[in-house]
């Protein structure tokens, strides 16, 4: 996945988030919003890394342990669910159709992961 590519949808992501959660703004101002834009930027580099290595397992790992820095943090699992089914939703038609085929099933086993912990 190309840079630009990776940064346009990490950019509509965030611009998603702060749009649907203001409170986040409030919460964690502007290195809140740089955060969550280096995490998106970490999301993708996982998927990519995963679907290099063909292994979906790679992801769900990565998932595991960012749910435990975030909830330390005192952020909620459920906004790594909200972030992630946004990416579900615009991945599709910004990549290649196999990388997308990959990055949605492996966003999908770790929203259903996180979902069943909650």
């Amino acid at each position: 996945m190309n840079e630009e590519v990776k940064a346009q949808i990490v950019d509509e992501t965030v611009l998603q988030i702060y749009k649907a959660f203001p409170w986040l703004t409030e919460k964690f101002g502007e290195n809140g919003r740089k955060r969550t834009s280096e995490d998106n930027f970490h999301h993708l580099n996982h998927l990519e890394t995963a679907y290099q290595m063909n292994d979906s397992k790679f992801f769900i790992d990565y998932t595991v342990w960012l749910d435990q820095v975030l909830t330390s943090r005192k952020i909620s699992t459920n906004i790594i669910i909200d972030n992630f089914e946004r990416l579900v939703a615009i991945l599709p038609g910004k990549l290649d159709t196999n990388r997308e085929t990959a990055f949605l099933q492996y966003l999908q086993i770790a929203i259903a992961l996180l979902k069943q912990k909650g």
